[in-house]
């Protein structure tokens, strides 16, 4: 069967799948944190403007990024560096008013856990998310048929239900797009790739409360959860705090899997503000988790920038080895999945979930937000099957067919979209996807 035909049958089945689900009160549940996007209404025209206005003499190539946005000089520099350079990343912002007084901007969802609850909501597929910022503003969006949480009670509710008890945590978005151009007097330089750069104020998630209702009312329901989603650590700078948090965490997954042999404990990495915290977590955490889940920049940070093990992003064969060796050491008991805007891939031991469609639908579902700006309704998901799919997926998936990591490895090219609408969150829509596999 060819990768289109499969694409077409995946989609074909997500009635059913989703159907399914929910008569058999099948949930995956999302950890760990919730926050509140602001998403900025960003354009280079703006930003040449706030250039031209601020620092009229200054080198554009010569600008780096602020460790903290205080003053407009580091919004300024930090916004050129990251365009310039084509890449994602997380920035700290101490001045909230200073970019709130700079942009307009709409709300948005942010955390991993949300985000996949809410791609799965579009598509009608319910699931289970743990709230840390649970203001009203993020209630308001969450309230939706298919996103449920845990009460103070030990209820699962919408979030109509829920009274705030945390302090709200605001991040700012500032997306960009490839072939923009920054400006300053004769200089000139054109961004190479869309991204999205985040100016976080860090407030309730340098702590990552938890719900022990929400544990406690997984561990009673595990027959129910067919899906423990970990997430959302890398804002905690306390290596001590994190121990505890993990520590928890670890004591609730074996009561989980203790409750619910064939339950799936899926651990989805990220952009951490610490390399010893991140170290850390993933030393800590993974023995007890069956599937890690990580981009192709943080493949690359984990084994080159931290672990000094070579891996080259743009080989495949590499990636893949880079895979094996992650679930090497950190003992990860399944496999791993790298996911890029090119294609996800799944590295690892035979499971009973169909993880070829976890993929198909992981890959879909961020398409579709990629494409519209929003989380993709199944009417979006089909147009998506229109769509090319992409070149360098394409010859990754020929070069591994034909490799001695056959069997041992599903790649799955994805749709491609040279300019997408938003970058924020389609990873995070991706692990919503791949959910409905388990």
């Amino acid at each position: 069967m060819d990768l289109r035909q499969k694409y077409y049958e995946a989609y074909e089945a997500l009635d059913r799948t989703i159907q399914a689900r929910i008569e058999k009160e099948c949930y995956p549940a999302m950890g760990y944190t919730s926050n509140l996007d602001l998403l900025c209404d960003f354009n280079t025209k703006r930003l040449n403007e706030l250039l031209k206005e601020n620092m009229p003499e200054a080198v554009l190539a010569q600008m780096r990024a602020a460790s903290k946005i205080q003053t407009m000089q580091d919004l300024l520099e930090t916004m050129v560096y990251y365009c310039s350079h084509g890449i994602g990343g997380e920035v700290d912002v101490e001045n909230v008013e200073l970019v709130k007084s700079t942009f307009d901007f709409k709300y948005g969802m942010g955390g991993t856990a949300v985000q996949a609850a809410m791609a799965l909501d579009s598509v009608g597929c319910p699931s289970i998310v743990h709230l840390t910022d649970d203001s009203k503003e993020v209630c308001d969006i969450l309230d939706t048929l298919g996103v449920y949480t845990v009460s103070q009670g030990g209820e699962l509710v919408h979030t109509d239900k829920i009274s705030q008890t945390h302090e709200q945590e605001p991040h700012f978005i500032i997306q960009f797009k490839k072939d923009d151009k920054i400006c300053l007097g004769e200089q000139e330089l054109v961004i190479p790739c869309s991204n999205r750069l985040i100016l976080t104020k860090i407030t309730v998630n340098e702590y990552v409360p938890f719900s022990e209702a929400y544990f406690k009312w997984i561990e009673e329901n595990a027959g129910k959860v067919s899906s423990n989603v970990l997430s959302s650590f890398n804002a905690l700078l306390s290596p001590e705090l994190l121990k505890e948090r993990l520590d928890f965490a670890k004591r609730h997954l074996a009561v989980y899997k203790e409750n619910n042999p064939e339950g799936v404990v899926f651990f989805e990495d990220a952009h951490f503000h610490s390399i010893d915290v991140k170290k850390l977590c993933l030393e800590t955490v993974c023995p007890s988790v069956d599937i890690l889940s990580m981009n192709e920049e943080e493949l690359n940070h984990t084994l080159n920038d931290i672990y000094h093990i070579k891996v080259d992003t743009e080989d495949i064969i590499s990636c893949v080895e880079g895979a094996r060796s992650i679930r090497s050491m950190f003992g990860v008991r399944k496999g791993v999945i790298i996911h890029t805007k090119d294609y996800s891939m799944y590295v690892g031991d035979s499971l009973k979930a169909d993880i070829e469609r976890g993929l198909i639908y992981g890959n879909m579902l961020a398409t579709a937000k990629a494409n519209n700006g929003w989380y993709g309704t199944r009417e979006q998901i089909k147009e998506v099957l229109e769509f090319d799919f992409s070149e360098r997926g394409m010859k990754n998936y020929q070069i591994l067919k034909e490799s001695r990591y056959a069997q041992e490895a599903v790649l799955i090219p994805s749709k491609y979209i040279d300019t997408p609408r938003f970058t924020i969150g389609l990873g995070d829509s991706f692990v919503g996807g791949v959910q409905m596999c388990f």
